[in-house]
């Protein structure tokens, strides 16, 4: 995910949890944040326990993320590695690991729309040693044909959605069933990772190496105390490459039967 992804994902996230957006620039997001947010993203316990023993007037924060370099702008800058995007994420999970939505589109009594149902989910993947990279990536799996795509969000980004079937349209039935989808998925993401470059394992398991080196000379001529297997151990964990993936979220989403993604 590229900083305008983490621009677009923001924006969904407030917006589908009813904060007010105050600026919404190139590179800056400002959000007037709700009182649930507040709570669950602030960490202000004795401002919330005050306000409800004295009854007075609530007043959420409001916050700007900044997505990119902006001279004389002061916000909080975001990327992939920052805790801030971490704590959304995991707010995510909270109050909306899944989602059900439906494009809002303009049938008729005489012509009702077909909306074709999409799982869709929003993956981070970690490549992780001593050292650590984070991809995020948003996928699509048509629930009618099979059909993949990656990086939707952009793609959603003008659609107008609604949790409300609207009105002159009906849902069409998946031919997939979404468990089966999230496996499709979840193959891809295998493939994909398969085909990657992994530079990145082969110089951390070098660095492993040199260190593992480093510590067999300095027992060359020395008992193999625990002190011995529990450093050897150490080494191990630090520098041993892996892949972890990571389902931030996801849901159904019901989108007009010429709705083409890529």
């Amino acid at each position: 995910m590229q900083q305008h992804d983490i621009h677009h994902y923001l924006e969904r996230y407030f917006k589908a949890n009813g904060c007010e957006i105050t600026r919404n620039e190139d590179g800056l997001l400002a959000v007037k944040l709700t009182v649930e947010l507040d709570k669950l993203l602030m960490n202000r316990p004795f401002y919330w326990h005050y306000i409800e023993k004295t009854g007075r007037v609530a007043e959420p924060m409001t916050l700007t993320f900044l997505t990119k370099k902006i001279e004389n702008e002061n916000g909080e800058f975001i990327h992939v590695g920052s805790p801030r995007l971490h704590q959304i994420f995991q707010a995510a999970k909270k109050t909306a690991a899944y989602i059900r939505l439906y494009e809002h589109v303009q049938g008729s009594e005489t012509a009702y729309m077909p909306l074709v149902p999409w799982l869709m989910l929003n993956v981070k993947i970690s490549y992780i040693s001593d050292r650590k990279k984070n991809h995020l990536q948003s996928f699509g799996l048509q629930l009618i044909t099979g059909q993949v795509c990656t990086n939707v969000i952009e793609q959603l980004e003008h659609l107008r959605l609604t949790p409300k079937l609207p009105d002159f349209s009906f849902p069409l039935t998946p031919l997939i069933k979404p468990k089966s989808g999230i496996n499709r998925i979840k193959n891809q993401i295998y493939a994909q990772i398969e085909n990657d470059d992994h530079e990145w394992a082969e110089e951390a398991k070098k660095r492993w190496a040199n260190d593992l080196n480093l510590l067999e000379r300095f027992y060359e001529n020395k008992e193999k105390t625990e002190a011995y297997y529990n450093e050897k151990k150490a080494l191990q964990t630090q520098y041993e490459p892996y892949v972890n993936i990571e389902v931030i979220n996801g849901g159904i989403l019901y989108l007009h039967n010429n709705r083409n993604l890529s």
